[in-house]
């Protein structure tokens, strides 16, 4: 019999570990551990299953449940192995001690007790203490043997030997690096990664340990905040995902994305050329480190499958997907959309020309993962992103459900690692496991919907044929097209049209290259009802307003002269000059305007006769005196006299314009003295500046004297 897979997962309360197919039952001999549990792991090698607690740090045997060991660390957060299991590593928050240094809060740890050279029996040995204050990429990263180990500090990646971490071994010093990647293979490469810095481009380089004197492998390149790097399981590829934190394009809110891959020796390096617009929503190698598959673009996105060389060998069908997952054994490729999408599973056999088997409905999963054996699906629903739901289920790759189990509050669950040699493949599709009680048992709760659903249409559009602007282009759409802006989300795709900058209230010019006409017949088709009527109203007002100015029955509005009050045809913002005068002070006497009419109508009318060339335009046939009266019907005489100029001028408006605004200003410095005297008047303390200007009175007078103005 072959071994069980297993599984494990935390929740709220307690911690359990499962034996999977074809057992389905709980690990014998694992007693649960109950409390505050804040993490748990199994080795890379599968050997150990370790969890934290408040007080301590538990070890116990992967295959049995039973304890092995336990460390006295308290308040750990975080936990990991070494790849063979040796070293145990914790992680603290990060503290300070009594003189107010820093407590090296990153321990590793020998996972045995007396396994440290010079170690007592029943001494667990610390091997190396650190700090390390960021969670992000806490971790120390291993070769694969275990020679070596490396952490990141300030312009340098730092190597330790895996027995001795008091002595820094070696030392790449690379200025700027923030990030870098242990190769798994056995070749002992390692990448690191330069953001971009002063105007300079980010930079990825692949050294060989411990040959530090210069890059094997580099690429340079723009658009590179941070990146995540991904060797195959040989190592001798590495993908590179760059992303930005801004797109300055403004097509996407989530940055920019790309692809770029290196080989380990320095033999290529190329940016993967994507051939769909959009962001690049996951990446993941093959085993067989020949092949991986990027998903990426709008939705709905194109999968693809690449070569070592970024050449495209498949590609399958559009649709919304965000995962790609490839199988232990690299028989069966998952592509998947969660998070915001569906939850649809495609499970395709790449053995058989990329068929697919089946389509798996997993809705609201946030985890997934293949088992060790390649032919078992693990999805559940953690907490917090959503509290609902919560559970494990495993699903054939055949599609069906194989084992279901709701659990309270699911934090965390993980395949136990193994190797694919422990699982032959065979034929997985044949025969068919028989599925678990509590499988049968859901599906039982399970209501089928008694016709499918699908999306909402208006009485007015069903049994009609859906229009092509509203599929996707999975479904025979148009391609998603971006305009480049994040505001205006209209003219995509054909819904609307794109906007334009206007005034309100302003009548619409007509479009470049079409009739009037015709951008008016086709607007009328758009107005609702109730539009269009007002739209012809608004078009009869304005013929008739037409029809009486060319009879001559409207008069044409007059220039206003300088000073003059505003008409009733200004802007309110003119109309409103009045409210100015709430700011002046209640001592305030408006002064009287010395205007002259007289004068001015004399020098008027000798203007008019010293151009007699000058056509004089027809009068009216209706006029109005200022005080609204009309006047009384007298014969046409031979040469109309001029009309009255009722104007008001400002003070000093005969000057010139320059004059004009000086004496506005001192008016109003005048009136702002008068009301600072009110103030002191009323018992209001007066601060410096505001005396002198009080001060100041008789010179502003003097001033007014002299460009001619008199109260």
């Amino acid at each position: 019999m072959a071994v069980p897979t297993q599984f494990a997962y935390r929740t709220s309360k307690n911690i359990g570990a499962v034996d999977a197919a074809p057992v389905y039952q709980p690990l014998p001999g694992f007693t649960r551990p109950e409390g505050n549990l804040r993490c748990c792991v199994y080795s890379p090698c599968g050997r150990y299953f370790a969890w934290a607690s408040l007080e301590r740090v538990t070890v116990a045997d992967a295959s049995i449940g039973h304890v092995i060991t336990t460390l006295p660390a308290e308040n750990v957060f975080e936990l990991g192995f070494s790849p063979l299991g040796s070293f145990i590593i914790t992680w603290q928050r990060p503290s300070k001690d009594e003189n107010g240094d820093a407590v090296k809060n990153l321990k590793v740890w020998t996972v045995l007790e007396g396994e440290a050279p010079g170690a007592e029996a029943d001494e667990h040995t610390v091997v190396g203490r650190f700090v390390q204050k960021s969670q992000t990429g806490w971790n120390l990263q291993y070769t694969f043997d275990e020679r070596y180990c490396a952490r990141v500090v300030t312009n340098e990646i730092q190597f330790y030997e895996s027995q001795d971490l008091g002595t820094v071994w070696n030392k790449l010093r690379v200025e700027g690096v923030s990030d870098f990647a242990v190769s798994p293979g056995k070749n002992h490469s390692i990448a690191v990664f330069v953001p971009e810095r002063k105007g300079q481009p980010a930079a990825v380089k692949v050294y060989n340990v411990p040959q530090f004197d210069g890059p094997v492998s580099q690429k340079n390149f723009f658009k590179g905040d941070k990146v995540q790097l991904k060797w195959n399981n040989e190592g001798t590829t590495l993908i590179v995902l760059a992303q930005t934190e801004v797109d300055r394009s403004g097509k996407s809110y989530y940055g920019e994305t790309t692809l770029y891959l290196l080989s380990a020796n320095g033999g290529f390096d190329s940016r993967i050329e994507l051939d769909k617009d959009g962001p690049i929503h996951d990446v993941t190698w093959s085993p067989n480190s020949k092949e991986f598959g990027v998903v990426y673009g709008y939705m709905p996105a194109k999968t693809t499958i690449f070569d070592t060389r970024a050449k495209a060998t498949h590609s399958f069908a559009l649709g919304p997907r965000n995962t790609i997952l490839f199988s232990p054994h690299g028989r069966f490729v998952l592509v998947a959309g969660f998070g915001n999408l569906a939850g649809q599973m495609d499970i395709y056999d790449l053995e058989k020309n990329y068929h697919k088997i089946c389509t798996i409905e997993a809705s609201n999963a946030s985890v997934c993962e293949w088992s060790p054996d390649g032919k078992h699906i693990l999805t559940a629903t953690t907490s917090p992103r959503l509290r609902v739901d919560n559970g494990v289920r495993i699903w054939h790759v055949t599609g069906g459900l194989m084992y279901n189990e709701n659990l309270q509050e699911l934090y965390h669950v993980i395949w136990r690692p193994q190797s694919p040699t422990a699982h032959p493949i065979e034929d997985p599709l044949h025969p068919l496991p028989t599925p678990h009680a509590s499988a049968l048992e859901y599906l039982g709760t399970v209501k089928t919907p008694s016709k499918p659903a699908g999306a909402y249409r208006p009485p007015g559009a069903r049994g009609q044929v859906t229009p092509l602007a509203f599929k996707r282009e999975d479904e025979g759409g148009a391609a998603y097209v971006s305009n480049g802006s994040l505001s205006l989300g209209i003219g995509v795709n054909g819904f609307g049209k794109p906007r334009k900058r206007e005034v309100p209230g302003a009548e619409l010019a007509p479009e470049e290259g079409d009739g009037t006409a015709t951008n008016a017949a086709d607007g009328d088709e758009q107005l609702s009802k109730a539009a269009l009527k007002n739209k012809k109203k608004r078009e009869s007002k304005k013929a008739k307003d037409a029809a009486e100015k060319a009879a001559g029955l409207t008069p044409a509005p007059e220039k206003s002269l300088p000073g003059a009050f505003p008409s009733p045809s200004r802007s309110p913002e003119r109309k409103d000059r009045k409210g100015h005068e709430r700011n002046r002070s209640r001592g305030y006497v408006e002064p009287r305007p010395h205007s002259r009419p007289e004068r001015r109508d004399a020098k008027r009318h000798q203007a008019q006769q010293q151009q007699p060339n000058l056509k004089t335009p027809p009068a009216p046939t209706s006029t109005t005196k200022s005080n609204g009266v009309p006047p009384p019907q007298k014969a046409a005489p031979k040469e109309s006299p001029p009309q009255p100029d009722v104007t008001v001028t400002s003070p000093g408006s005969a000057g010139t314009p320059s004059q004009d605004k000086k004496t506005r200003a001192l008016l109003k410095k005048l009136r702002a003295i008068d009301d600072l005297k009110m103030r002191r008047a009323g018992g209001e303390k007066l601060e410096g500046t505001q005396i002198k200007k009080m001060d100041t009175e008789d010179e502003v007078r003097k001033e007014l004297e002299a460009l001619g103005w008199n109260e």
